[in-house]
Order: structure tokens, then sequence, then C-alpha cells
């Protein structure tokens, strides 16, 4: 299961015909209530990140995608119970293989952002940056293309 205190995420910036997915974080979340992101959750114990992420993914939008590839890792420190617990995440681009969104809670919400409108929701500086990084590489290898 794990080290306590310890846990390994993965990440989804699922990214579609320029603009990225965000998803808001229910009010009752512990962690960053009402705060919008990418999908994103904890790994199974033995689960592989790349499966990881696209079971997060469909758990928490009802969607199918594709790993185009990792783009990076981050890691940031919650608290659970009084105790501190280090995040590890890997970050990966997602293409969506369908499009029917199913969010689990009725205060949730999502939208489909271009870089430039992804200040028009309340994004915290955490998960804008695993959205850059996740553009950054797609440029480069529109680029390179």
């Amino acid at each position: 299961m794990g080290i306590p205190g310890e846990n390994h995420l993965a990440a989804a910036v699922v990214a579609h015909r320029g603009r990225v997915l965000l998803v808001r974080r229910s009010e009752t979340e512990r962690f960053l209530p009402r705060v919008w992101g990418v999908p994103c959750g904890k790994l199974e114990p033995g689960e592989s990140p790349r499966d990881g992420v696209l079971r997060e993914l469909k758990e928490e939008t009802g969607l199918l995608g594709r790993v185009v590839r990792k783009v990076g890792e981050s890691s940031f420190v919650s608290t659970y119970r009084g105790r501190e617990v280090k995040n590890w995440q890997d970050n990966f681009l997602v293409r969506p293989l369908s499009f029917d969104i199913t969010l689990p809670l009725p205060d949730q919400a999502y939208r489909w952002l271009t870089p430039d409108q992804l200040h028009t929701v309340e994004i915290d500086d955490y998960n804008l940056d695993i959205v850059r990084q996740a553009l950054t590489r797609l440029g480069e290898r529109s680029a390179a293309a």
C-alpha cells in the first residue's frame, strides 16, 4: 500500500483542439474544495501511473482517454488527520477518446478552456503549472513535426 505518509498520484491534462479540460472540485472535498484543476487521483497498489491516470480520468469525468506521453512529475505536501503527507505525482498529456462527461457530484463543473482562458476560473498555481508543462511539451512536439 505504499509508505505511510506518502501518496503516489497521476494527473491527466486532457487536450483536444487547442483546449484543456478543467474540473471544479466539490465543496465537500477536504483538499482544495471548489478549486479548478485537472483530473487526478491516487494510484491503486501495484497500479502503473499510465493505467492509473486513465482509471482516474474515467472515475472523475466518465471519459475514456489515450495517454500521449508523460509530461513531467511534481510533488506537494498535504495534511491528512493532522499528519503531513508527501504526494508524488506523474503528469500525463491525454487525448480524449470519448466526450460525454459525467461528473460524480452535482456541485462539480467542467470547462474546456484555451490556454488564454485558464485564469477565468479559480485554478491554483500547482494545477496551472501542470497544464502549462503539458502544453509547452505539446507545442514543442508540434514545432518539431
